[in-house]
């Protein structure tokens, strides 16, 4: 007898679930997940942590008895075996990530440390180049406020709130924005610069520097591991590269329309 899923009033069988698989478009997701199995495969979780996984699980899926874990399992035509295998999934994932870069997570911060450090800035943008240099001249003089005037002023969304962005990462800003902000002292007011068709004036406020705590390590080797996967995913034969979309490489441009960022352009330091 084969496989058959019962879902809400539907009864689909084994041969069914593959064009479905195919018409909404769910091979890409199938195939990552066949590529981190087998990656995790040789890892283990002890007594205790599987036994705390298939609690959590039972948990989230409000299976309350055994009763109920049992209908379950026989719904789904998985064995316990591979109901451990389900609830322990993301924890040997985090072990494996743990494992493979775990060592490198030091360096990789400090690689990446320029992207991630946030800023708060204040920004006034405009097309006319007469206005900006006016406006800049009443910031230095003190004759108005940088958020009067950015409200009254700035053509951006930054207008409603004065100016004010942030706190933003360095690395989703414009290459040129987020250099200028780099070697910026909190308070220090730039000329007016062109930017795309825009002239703006910029002020930094806060520097925010990031710190390697548990929730940076994580954020980071999940990076690790997405580049790893993507690595995976370009090494499959070109018929299964064809469903994942990566028969050609597209190149990965920096954001230019971050936020407080105008679109193009530069913004000379």
């Amino acid at each position: 007898m084969g496989y058959a899923l019962e879902i809400g009033n539907q009864t689909m069988t084994g041969e069914e679930l593959i064009p479905l698989l195919i018409q909404y478009q769910m091979l890409p997701q199938l195939l990552r997940e066949m590529i981190i199995e087998g990656a995790i495969a040789s890892i283990t979780c002890t007594r205790e942590e599987t036994a705390a996984a298939c609690q959590q699980f039972l948990k989230q899926h409000q299976i309350n008895s055994a009763a109920e874990h049992e209908a379950w399992l026989k719904r789904y035509g998985i064995n316990h075996p591979q109901f451990q295998a389900l609830a322990t999934r993301r924890l040997r994932i985090e072990k494996f990530q743990r494992a493979t870069w775990g060592h490198k997570l030091e360096s990789y911060f400090l690689q990446r440390k320029k992207q991630l450090d946030q800023v708060i800035y204040s920004m006034i943008r405009t097309q006319d180049a007469g206005v900006v240099q006016e406006l800049y001249f009443r910031i230095l003089g003190g004759e108005q406020s940088f958020a009067e005037l950015a409200h009254n002023y700035s053509t951006g969304p930054e207008a409603e709130k004065g100016g004010l962005i942030g706190p933003v990462e360095l690395g989703t800003l414009h290459p040129g924005l987020a250099k200028q902000l780099q070697v910026s002292q909190p308070g220090q007011l730039w000329h007016p610069a062109p930017f795309s068709e825009c002239f703006v004036i910029v002020r930094l406020e806060k520097f925010i520097p990031v710190q390697l705590d548990a929730f940076m390590r994580q954020r980071l080797l999940r990076e690790l591991f997405e580049g790893w996967l993507q690595e995976q995913i370009n090494q499959l034969p070109d018929a299964d590269k064809a469903w994942m979309g990566t028969t050609r490489k597209q190149p990965q441009a920096k954001s230019a329309n971050a936020p407080g960022a105008p679109p193009g352009g530069s913004i000379a330091a």
